[in-house]
């Protein structure tokens, strides 16, 4: 029996009524493509089975068209807004996502590291702050794969990143405070060991700094970015009796700890102490009171990120291996002005 006859990439572009040079860039760079000519290319593809044959020749390239993205929770607020862009402009490149949920342990981050050694997967989105176990830089030992950080930046600023600016953007959170007469302001996140915490911690230490208000080192109190920590760290205050008159929270779910510490001790919020978040997760504005918070332009940071990566894994020049999108202010109620009432 004789076997059907292959179809051929001439096929395809004259059943589409388009160039061979236009199916090839649909197929391989289908962002170069009008929306309507990619949609005639793909139709004729699948009439004519050619989806095959292209998969074929992208194996032959030892290219996947997947990308792997490893996130230390996928459960996080911030996680999914992020995957969105991620996802949204992947596609649009003709690539898939694979999502790695690591939970911080370094056994399955290893695990998830063989697709990029299988060639199953061609580049890493990493959501960890950190290298996964067991990958080195060094390429004299292995050729690491194409990277992207994302939310936030891996230490040593060997892998691109992008992300807010965690500096300014707390800067502004805590300036925000300031120009509401605030002037004992207390950080909640301190850390030695993530860098988004030690970014935002720096952008409030400049803006006291910039207003000439001393920094008192008793209100700066560590934290993990849990709502637990938020709360652990505001019955901490009370056991100092160290009081400040408003909070600034190194992202929303610490705010949200403090603020359940806060409204069980019976007070009146935001009249006696004010709550400054950092994120804009989904829960901030429905908390009582609801939260003033520097919001991120999630998906826009995904979409960059992935536009970033694909540049590296396509081998095209890179401009810029850190980009940094603006966090903007977002006024809501659980930050006032500092008056009689408050403490």
């Amino acid at each position: 029996m004789q076997q059907p006859k292959l179809a051929t990439i001439e096929d395809v572009a004259a059943i589409a009524g388009v160039s061979i040079a236009t199916v090839s860039r649909a197929v391989n760079e289908p962002a170069k493509v009008a929306d309507e000519t990619r949609r005639r290319v793909n139709e004729a593809i699948a009439r004519t089975g050619y989806t095959t044959n292209a998969m074929a020749r992208s194996l032959r390239m030892r290219r996947s068209k997947m990308i792997l993205i490893l996130a230390p929770d996928v459960g996080d607020p911030n996680f999914s807004n992020i995957l969105v862009g991620l996802e949204t402009e992947a596609s649009k490149r003709g690539y898939g996502v694979l999502i790695g949920n690591t939970q911080n342990d370094p056994t399955r981050e290893a695990d998830y590291l063989r697709f990029i050694s299988s060639n199953q997967a061609d580049g890493l989105i990493l959501l960890t702050g950190h290298l996964p176990f067991g990958l080195s830089l060094d390429e004299a030992v292995v050729r690491p794969p194409a990277m992207v950080a994302v939310n936030e930046p891996v230490p040593g600023d060997l892998v691109p990143f992008v992300g807010v600016d965690n500096f300014e953007g707390a800067r502004i959170a805590a300036d925000h405070l300031i120009s509401q007469g605030h002037r004992r302001i207390a950080f909640i996140g301190h850390s030695t060991s993530k860098m988004v915490n030690t970014l935002r911690e720096g952008g409030y230490r400049e803006a006291l700094n910039n207003a000439g208000i001393a920094i008192d080192p008793m209100l700066i109190l560590d934290g993990d970015g849990t709502t637990e920590s938020g709360r652990q760290a505001a019955e901490h205050m009370f056991v100092r009796d160290v009081l400040p008159t408003a909070f600034l929270c190194v992202n929303d779910a610490t705010a949200l700890g403090v603020i359940i510490a806060l409204n069980a001790r019976g007070y009146d919020l935001p009249r006696q102490f004010s709550i400054m978040g950092f994120d804009d997760i989904s829960f901030a504005s429905f908390v009582t009171p609801s939260l003033t918070t520097m919001k991120q332009p999630r998906s826009k940071i995904g979409e960059a990120a992935m536009n970033l990566l694909l540049a590296v894994v396509e081998g095209r020049e890179v401009e810029q291996r850190k980009v940094l999108l603006r966090s903007e202010l977002v006024l809501r109620n659980s930050v006032s002005r500092l008056g009689l009432g408050a403490r």
